[in-house]
């Protein structure tokens, strides 16, 4: 652990305590901007691109979206093999300047291409963020261990989890509201997306050293033959590669439900995309507000006893959200506002459940991530374990290809939205299932948290 990390009492800092010291707080505003400026950048171009396709050449608005996201996400699949190489050879502060330094290009081009509503340029700035992202994702985690200690490490987790999640919220509202604000110029989008790149770069400028544990490291530039080997290290502690494919398919069902909400909003729910932000909103807070409690509910330790307990209650809302999605026809009178949403006389108890059951699955989401991420972060070697990391996010972006090609699947066949919550949400449990019988200590662990919880009592 690193002299700031050592220098803390044996029994740490809280979460709210974390926030106000260095070790911490720079790292923390500096993911959090980033995070919301991918969001803020890629809704703005998607909103942009969809709702004004007639000003750039070239572009088809019903597909440009789903291009977009592909786009982002291909990096991680190339070059992040590279980045945990980097990651670990490195000093992890240097890499989070030298990312939150590109960023800033990578704006300045993106204004080139909004002002000249150059759909190339913006898809190609669409890719180095996505680039960026990939840079800074091994960095990030492997910080957290080297700056927090034991009974640390699960609040700060949670608390970067949280960021995380609300950033995308914050992001994408932003992005929306940029994007509306394009009809009479691009001038407030160019400004938003500049701003906060070079707020990041502010705040990373704080960050204090962390330096490598692994400086001799050779770098293996051939990401094909990097990515296995990335693997094969993963793979080499069992509970360790559990935990990535358990975080894999937190994504692959995230990023299901995600995807899901613009139509499930207009043709389930037939609402406008008001509701698509309150769908949004709800998600996200769920999923911070789980990810906070870790804390206190594991004891201020790396408890695996929350992921079982988490996996339960993500199955058992996401079923219930299928039953609550049944029978609702939208308005024959067009779409409905958020008001009307909340206070429909007809269905209004029935699309408060519906909201509850996103709060609630999103909730149990981050009892379930939280314990995994730290778990890796504390069973992984200093010297490699921002490749560990680099590994992970491999993994999560071919889940979220698969969750998409499975989506895209089951409509073929002639399957609803609702019907795609029901599927994943059995699916969990047949993950969770094998994951937790090839790894009995995470059952072990929730059978021992559930009586210290009784004895507690």
């Amino acid at each position: 652990m690193s002299s700031a990390g050592q220098g803390e009492d044996a029994g740490g800092q809280g979460q709210s305590a974390l926030l106000r010291q260095r070790r911490f707080l720079p790292f923390f505003l500096t993911q959090f901007l980033g995070a919301a400026n991918d969001n803020i950048f890629k809704i703005a171009f998607t909103g942009m691109v969809t709702f004004h396709s007639a000003r750039f050449t070239g572009v088809d608005p019903a597909r440009a979206a789903f291009l977009i996201a592909a786009i982002f996400i291909l990096p991680f699949v190339l070059f992040s093999a590279t980045a945990g190489q980097l990651a670990d050879k490195y000093d992890k502060a240097l890499i989070m300047r030298r990312v939150k330094s590109l960023e800033i290009g990578i704006m300045a081009i993106a204004a080139v291409g909004f002002f000249t509503y150059s759909a190339a340029l913006l898809y190609l700035c669409t890719f180095l963020m996505g680039v960026h992202s990939t840079l800074f994702g091994p960095a990030k985690y492997a910080y957290l261990p080297q700056h927090l200690n034991a009974r640390e490490l699960t609040g700060g987790n949670g608390v970067v989890e949280m960021g995380t999640f609300v950033a995308i919220l914050l992001g994408t509202i932003a992005g929306g509201l940029l994007a509306d604000s394009a009809v009479d110029g691009v001038l407030p989008v160019v400004l938003g997306c500049v701003v906060v790149a070079l707020l990041g770069r502010l705040a990373s400028a704080f960050v204090p050293a962390s330096p490598s544990a692994h400086p001799d490291l050779p770098i293996n530039w051939n990401p094909a033959s990097e990515t296995w080997r990335n693997l094969r290290l993963a793979s080499s502690d069992r509970s360790v590669f559990l935990s990535l494919i358990g975080i894999s398919w937190l994504w692959f069902f995230g990023a299901t439900f995600l995807t899901s909400f613009f139509n499930f909003a207009r043709d389930v729910l037939g609402a406008d995309s008001g509701v698509v932000t309150l769908l949004l909103a709800l998600f996200s807070i769920g999923i911070g507000s789980g990810s906070l409690l870790c804390e206190r509910l594991s004891g201020r330790r790396v408890e695996l006893g929350l992921v079982p307990f988490g996996s339960i209650g993500m199955t058992v809302f996401a079923v219930d959200l299928y039953f609550a999605s049944r029978g609702l026809a939208p308005a024959s009178t067009g779409l409905v506002t958020v008001s009307a949403f909340l206070q429909a006389p007809d269905t209004a108890l029935q699309h408060w459940r519906i909201m509850a059951d996103l709060f609630l699955m999103a909730m149990f989401g981050g009892f379930y991530s939280v314990p995994l991420y730290a778990w890796i972060q504390t069973r992984s070697q200093p010297s490699h374990r921002a490749r560990i990391i680099a590994a992970n996010n491999i993994l999560n972006a071919l889940f979220m290809i698969v969750s998409s090609l499975a989506a895209l699947l089951l409509f073929a066949l002639g399957g609803s939205i609702p019907q795609l919550f029901l599927a994943v949400g059995l699916l969990n449990l047949l993950v969770a299932a094998c994951i937790y019988t090839a790894a009995p200590e995470f059952a072990r662990a929730f059978a021992a948290w559930l009586l210290r919880g009784f004895a507690a009592k």
